[in-house]
C-alpha cells in the first residue's frame, strides 16, 4: 500500500524521436498521490506522444527517451510485457479515439463487464452489477447491447472511458475524454475525472478545452511544437498567462470569436422536405424539413446522442429516410456532396500512406497535385505528415488532411460532423475561418454539426437545434425502441 501523497508519476527529460528528428521534449513533470497534471497546447506539439511514451505504445517508427517512473518503479526499462502487465492494474487511459480502444466485435456491455470481472477479478454477479452501476451514471442505458460501430462518437467515448476506469487503476492517463460530447454529459464526464485524484489517484488530462483545464485545477503544461513552454499551477497559468503563445490560447477560445458574415446565394443546392428517419421500426427525427442555399452555412446542435450524425448521413444518401424526399440541385456531380466524419480514423485505410490516400484521390478525379498541397498549406498541414500513416499522426492532424481530402474533388455541398473537435482552440478558429472563406469563395454550402453552441452562433448563419431527449436517447446511428423519443428540429438564425 502506497503513503498518501508520494509521488505517482515522474517523467524526466523525456524526448520522443521519429529517426533523428525530436518529435517532443525534453519535458519534464511530476505528478503526486492526489494530483493532477492538465496537458494543454497546439494540435501536433506532442501532447498524445507523452501519455504514449509512459505507457510504451508508440508505434513502432517512433521511439522514447527518458526515466519514468510510476510509485517508484522504472517503467522505460521494463520489457514490453511486463509493461503491458501494469494495464487496467496500476496504469489505465482514455485514448483520444474511442474506436482504437473498443472492440468493434463486441458488444458495449460485455466489454466493461470483462474488465470488472477479469482485471479486478470480482465475481460473476458482483461484475454485473457494477457494469450495470458504470452504463447508469454514464447516461449509457440502452447501449448495453449495442457494437461500437453503432454508438455516437459521445456515446463511444463513455464507453470507452468506462472501459478504462472499471479496474480502479490509481492513474488514469485521459486523452481529449470530453471531445463529442454535449454540456451536460461534458460536465459528467468532468466530475468523474476529478473523482480519481480525490480517492487519492493520479490523474494525467490531455486537452484542448480550456474549460476542462479550469474546472480540474491542479498543475497545468503547456505545449509548443514539442516544447514546453510554460509550467504551473493551473489557475495561475489561465488566468495570469506569462508566455505570448497561452495569451493566444485564451483569446482563442469560441466565446470570443468574431461572427464571420456568410455570403448566402440564392441557388437552393439540397432540399429536404418533411424528413422521417427511423432505425428498428422507431422514429428518431420527424418532420424535418431544410432548404440549403450555396454559399449558407447552417449549424446543427443538440444532445449526444440525438440523432445529428444520423441526419448528416440521410442527407449525404447513406441512410435512406423512412418518409420524406431529399433532392439535390441538379449540377452538382456524383461528388458534390462530401461528408467529413466525427472520427477521422475511421475514414483512412489504417495500413496506407496519407500520400497514397491523398494521391488516389487525386488521380481518380483528375485533380492536379498542386491543388491538393495548396489546400494543405492554407490548413497548416505539414508535407513531411503524409509520409506516415493514419496512427501515426496526431488526431488534429488527421482531422485536417481528411478536410483537405473532402476539399480536394470542390464539392457543392459539405456536410461536417465535429470537424475541428481534435483542434486546438487556436487551430480551430484558424481552421472554421478558411472553411468560411472557401464557402464564401467557392459557394459551396456547409452543414456543420457541433455540441458547441459558441461556434455554432459565430460561425453559421443558421442553426437548427434538434429537441434534447425526455431520456438518454440511443444512438445515432442505431435505435433502441424503448427509449428513442421522437425528436424534430428548430431552427433560429
Amino acid at each position: 500500500m502506497t503513503v498518501p501523497g508520494q509521488e505517482a508519476i515522474s517523467v524526466e527529460a523525456l524526448r520522443v524521436f521519429t529517426g533523428q528528428n525530436v518529435l517532443l521534449g525534453p519535458i519534464d513533470f511530476h505528478v503526486r498521490e492526489g494530483g493532477m497534471l492538465v496537458i494543454i497546447g497546439e494540435t501536433g506539439a506532442g501532447k498524445s506522444l507523452a501519455v504514449q511514451a509512459i505507457l510504451g505504445t508508440l508505434h513502432g517508427s517512433l521511439r522514447a527517451e527518458g526515466r519514468i517512473t510510476v510509485n517508484g518503479q522504472r517503467l522505460d526499462t521494463l520489457a514490453p510485457g511486463a509493461r503491458a502487465a501494469l494495464w487496467g492494474r496500476k496504469l489505465a487511459t482514455l485514448p483520444q479515439e474511442p474506436w482504437r480502444s473498443l472492440d468493434p466485435l463486441m458488444r458495449s456491455r460485455p466489454q466493461v463487464h470483462e474488465a470488472h470481472r477479469f482485471v479486478s477479478c470480482l465475481p460473476r454477479r458482483s461484475a454485473g452489477i457494477a457494469t450495470d452501476r458504470t452504463f447508469g451514471s454514464l447516461g449509457l442505458h440502452g447501449a448495453e447491447r449495442y457494437l461500437p460501430g453503432a454508438l455516437s462518437g459521445g456515446m463511444a467515448q463513455r464507453v470507452a472511458f468506462a472501459a478504462a476506469t472499471a479496474a480502479g487503476a490509481p492513474i488514469l492517463l485521459a486523452d481529449e475524454p470530453t471531445k463529442g460530447l454535449d454540456t451536460v454529459r461534458h460536465a459528467a464526464v468532468v466530475s468523474l475525472l476529478a473523482q480519481v485524484p480525490q480517492a487519492g489517484g493520479a490523474l494525467v488530462v490531455i486537452t484542448h478545452d480550456i474549460a476542462v483545464a479550469r474546472r480540474l485545477g491542479g498543475e497545468a503544461l503547456i505545449l509548443k511544437e514539442g516544447r514546453m513552454v510554460e509550467r504551473g499551477p493551473t489557475r495561475t497559468v489561465l488566468v495570469s498567462p506569462t508566455t505570448p503563445y497561452t495569451k493566444a490560447l485564451l483569446e482563442a477560445d469560441p466565446a470570443c470569436w468574431q461572427r464571420t458574415r456568410p455570403h448566402r446565394f440564392d441557388e437552393s443546392v439540397l432540399m429536404a422536405d418533411s424528413l422521417g428517419i427511423a432505425r428498428g421500426g422507431r422514429v428518431l427525427i420527424d418532420d424535418f424539413s431544410l432548404r440549403l442555399h450555396a454559399g449558407e452555412r447552417v449549424a446543427i446542435t443538440g444532445p449526444s446522442g440525438v440523432g445529428k450524425t444520423t441526419l448528416l448521413d440521410t442527407l449525404a444518401g447513406l441512410l435512406m429516410p423512412a418518409r420524406g424526399t431529399i433532392r439535390r440541385a441538379a449540377r452538382l456531380a456524383p461528388t458534390g456532396m462530401q461528408k467529413l466524419y466525427q472520427d477521422p480514423p475511421a475514414a483512412f485505410p489504417a495500413r496506407v500512406r496519407l500520400s497514397c490516400s491523398l494521391r488516389d484521390v487525386a488521380r481518380i478525379h483528375g485533380v492536379a497535385w498542386a491543388l491538393v498541397t495548396d489546400i494543405l498549406s492554407r490548413l497548416g498541414v505539414h508535407p513531411s505528415l503524409l509520409d506516415r500513416r493514419p496512427g501515426e499522426v496526431s488526431g488534429g492532424e488527421l482531422q485536417r488532411i481528411s478536410i483537405a481530402r473532402a476539399l480536394t474533388v470542390r464539392p457543392g455541398i459539405l456536410l461536417a460532423d465535429e470537424p475541428t473537435s481534435r483542434l486546438d482552440p487556436i487551430t480551430q478558429r484558424d481552421t472554421m475561418n478558411l472553411l468560411a472563406n472557401i464557402a464564401n469563395e467557392e459557394r459551396i454550402a456547409m452543414v456543420l454539426v457541433t455540441h458547441d453552441n459558441a461556434i455554432a452562433e459565430a460561425w453559421a448563419n443558421r442553426r437548427i437545434a434538434l429537441n434534447a431527449p425526455q431520456v438518454p436517447a440511443f444512438p445515432d446511428s442505431g435505435s433502441n425502441p424503448a427509449t428513442d423519443p421522437i425528436m424534430s428540429g428548430r431552427e433560429s438564425a
